[in-house]
């Protein structure tokens, strides 16, 4: 009797241990789910931030000109009355011509001289 006891006990702790380590809400799916929510934690919590920003940015536009003025400013590039524009245009990086275009040193580069009679020309 005693040996059945102890077989059923052997049994029903090899088959808790089965569900714990392979069944549905074994610890390893657990340890897989944890790492998902923590994911998705750290995601909600971008999210939020960037919700506050632009409920911040929402609200500054409702309540105050100076947000709009900046916008048409830097979007539009609009200026104010009284204003001085100054627009800056950068250079481009020196680009050589292509071969063909280039010069060679067997002639040199025809020039052509003005006549200075611009009736007969």
């Amino acid at each position: 009797m005693l040996k059945i006891v102890i077989v059923l006990l052997a049994l029903l702790f090899a088959a808790l241990q089965y569900h714990l380590w392979f069944g549905e809400g074994s610890w390893p799916r657990a340890q897989a789910v944890r790492e998902k929510f923590e994911l998705q934690m750290s995601e909600n919590e971008k999210l939020q931030q960037s919700n506050a920003t632009m409920e911040a940015e929402v609200l500054d536009l409702k309540t105050g000109l100076d947000a709009i003025e900046e916008r048409a400013r830097v979007d539009l590039g609009l200026v104010r009355q009284g204003d001085v524009y100054f627009q800056i245009i950068q250079p481009d990086k020196f680009k050589p011509a292509p071969a063909s275009l280039q010069p060679t040193n067997d002639a040199p580069p025809a020039v052509s001289k003005p006549s200075g009679n611009a009736i007969n020309d």
